[in-house]
């Protein structure tokens, strides 16, 4: 690693802490902490991560948690950041207490419990944590730094007989992964007994193939280790975590283990770099180890072991997995591998999701937001571009490119920090606005990946307007952001903004002005007004009861209610709201076309039927009665429903006939009504 680069990084990484310090009103070490933790969430290092800073006088400190949800670690973090962070190394002795005091918590979490009041970050953590030690099977406690290390992690420990591991993760290791195009470290295995394997003769001189069968035990044990990392590279071609189990594949491995080589397709993989066993004449024939190991497809089977071991208690001894292995050139594997992913069978393509940087949507949205000039805001004519950040380490990389400190310089002053925005950023602009406000607070990976499949679906045309828009999202969704924070949402503030921007789209039928938000590249006074008054009837609902509030806004049921917060847009952003909605995730294709000439042949009066029937027997959610109300509203009005609001509303109809709603002829003269 160069020594300059590393100096580079350190530098801007500091500065960059401090300006998102400044603009959050908050700690530096709380601010850092969220920045690492969003690294690692993408990474698939950590998942449902949240802050909960908490010490005491007598050596106990802890900036935050995580509760996977697959059930399979309990996360703890803590926290080392120095404003000259190469002004000294983070020693053993340092590490070794910090982690002490790390795992102080975990004794201690009940008395702290006790002197929390409810909804408080700390008492949430202290009730995850103690559920979670109840059948959780292995603990992970995580050192944040911007100094270098001198020192690897601890050895593992126990406490109450569970296993205890140690991440470290400082200022070199970070450095690794934000500049290296690809999110994890290299995952290497190596075989006690050496794999047996064919190798397939190939004349390409950049990738080969072997077959190999691989224990079952070895590929669960691997997933319970790197989990989704396995299963991601640079291609991001990976199995959500939610309901990832197989039950075809669970029913076999518990009922026929010894026929699962027969039944099932196995798993094609992927590897950097593999060490053989050669024989005489000079051909591989067994697999010591392999460097940069990646399942490309077979997720759910990968998923299915694992849950068979960990959670069914069957040690897999006999149970045996086909693997394709192609061994890629690194040069080459954003070329070869997304095609590997795509032409390979599946055993349930609905849920393995290519997650591509090089997918077409990604690279067409990189290619057109990159050619966009945003109009100048400050008078000075000076304007500026926002960045899209296709694959991590892009902005950092670009600055590079950039020798002399002018002319980075003059390259930050075109293209602000503030301005760059990421693949998970980007899911959650959007799905706020598409008011999916539940998928955005299951964290970066999950609410990325139901991005993805409804990309799949929709087939969005990225042109100008396309990115003009979305992006007109980021600068709606910030400003809700900066609101949440003067109402002192504190570490559920992300909660909060994604929930508040999905009420105003609601309430405004998508209706706000995003155009104009992209013209002025801000918002308008009303617009800013409406979020003030609507963001702390949010906080009321989702931060309330005795609920754990992490977990409360996963859920529908909490949009549910949020959708009936009893409040209507103020009139002065009413006068500001444009005749037809902005659809950003849905283009104007088949399906809409055919959802919306459906909604039309449905007569106003039977819409009105509909919810009037939903409403006095609750058969619908609220949303969906209210979506029913709008439909009928607009109709009525002579005003047409299209694109996703078209198709919602057709979903909704389908359901309520199968639910009993019985329509009633209306005279056919409601086009004139």
């Amino acid at each position: 690693m160069a020594e300059h680069d590393l100096h580079e990084y350190s530098r801007a990484l500091v500065a960059d802490i401090q300006a998102l310090t400044d603009a959050e009103v908050g700690s530096i070490p709380n601010t850092f902490t969220q920045h690492v933790l969003e690294i690692l969430e993408e990474a698939g290092v950590a998942t449902d991560a949240a802050l909960a800073y908490h010490s005491t006088p007598r050596g106990l400190e802890i900036y935050g948690y995580g509760l996977p949800e697959d059930g399979s670690s309990l996360d703890l973090y803590t926290t080392d950041f120095n404003l000259t962070p190469l002004s000294s190394k983070l020693t053993k002795a340092e590490s070794d207490r910090l982690f002490r005091r790390l795992f102080a918590f975990l004794g201690k979490h009940e008395a702290i419990r006790l002197n929390q009041e409810d909804n408080t970050d700390v008492h949430d953590m202290c009730v995850g944590v103690e559920k979670a030690l109840l059948n959780v099977p292995k603990i992970r406690l995580f050192l944040l730094s911007n100094r270098v290390s001198t020192t690897s992690a601890p050895e593992p420990r126990e406490f109450e007989g569970i296993t205890v591991t140690h991440e470290l993760w400082d200022l070199a290791r970070l450095h690794r992964h934000e500049t290296s195009g690809s999110i994890g470290e290299p995952i290497k295995v190596t075989f006690e007994r050496p794999l047996p394997c064919l190798a397939a003769h190939s004349d390409e001189p950049n990738y080969s193939v072997v077959l190999a069968v691989i224990p079952g035990r070895q590929l669960a044990e691997l997933y319970k280790e790197h989990r989704t990392r396995l299963l991601e590279l640079n291609v991001r071609s990976f199995l959500q975590t939610r309901g990832a189990v197989n039950k075809g594949i669970r029913d076999t491995l518990l009922n026929a283990p010894d026929r699962f080589l027969a039944y099932n397709n196995g798993v094609t993989a992927t590897a950097s770099d593999v060490d053989f066993e050669i024989d005489e004449a000079g051909s591989p024939v067994a697999i010591r180890s392999m460097t940069g190991l990646q399942i490309v497809n077979g997720g759910q089977t990968t998923a299915s072991l694992h849950h068979v071991l960990t959670r069914d208690k069957r040690d897999l001894d006999g149970v045996h997995v086909q693997m394709k292995l192609t061994i890629v050139d690194p040069a080459y594997l954003s070329e070869i591998v997304p095609r590997i992913s795509r032409y390979s069978n599946t055993q349930n393509k609905v849920t393995l999701v290519d997650f591509s940087s090089n997918h077409e949507f990604h690279v067409a949205f990189e290619r057109v937001s990159r050619s966009l000039w945003a109009p100048s805001t400050d008078g000075s004519g000076q304007e500026t571009r926002w960045f899209y950040e296709r694959a991590r380490g892009q902005y950092t990389d670009k600055s590079a490119e950039y020798e002399t400190r002018a002319a980075q310089r003059k390259f930050k002053l075109i293209t602000p920090s503030g301005q760059r925005f990421s693949k998970s950023d980007l899911a959650t602009f959007v799905h706020s606005w598409e008011q999916l406000p539940y998928w955005v607070s299951r964290g970066a990976q999950k609410n990325f990946a139901h991005f993805m499949e409804r990309i799949e679906k929709s087939d969005p045309i990225v042109d100008v307007q396309y990115c003009k828009r979305a992006i007109a999202t980021a600068i709606l969704f910030q400003a809700a952001d900066r609101i949440a924070r003067v109402h002192s949402a504190g570490s559920h503030k992300r909660l909060i903004t994604t929930y508040t921007v999905a009420r105003l789209s609601l309430a405004a039928e998508k209706r706000i002005d995003l155009d104009r938000i992209w013209s002025e590249q801000g918002t308008t006074d009303a617009l800013r007004d409406a979020l003030d008054g609507l963001c702390p009837l949010v906080m009321e609902t989702v931060i309330s009861g005795d609920r754990h509030v992490s977990e409360w806004a996963k859920k529908p049921d909490c949009w549910d209610e949020v959708s009936r917060i009893p409040w209507t847009l103020p009139d002065a952003l009413a006068a500001e709201l444009t005749a037809e909605p902005f659809e950003i995730a849905s283009p104007e294709g088949t399906e809409s076309d055919e959802a919306e000439a459906a909604v039309e042949d449905i007569p106003s009066e039977e819409w009105r039927a509909l919810a009037d029937w939903a409403r006095e027997g609750r058969f619908l959610r609220s949303v969906d009665r209210q979506l029913a109300d709008r439909v009928a509203q607009r109709l009525s009005q002579g005003r047409r429903v299209i694109g996703a609001q078209a198709r919602q509303a057709m979903e909704v109809y389908e359901g309520a006939l199968q639910q009993g709603f019985h329509p009633v002829p209306f005279a056919l003269d409601h086009e004139t009504a």
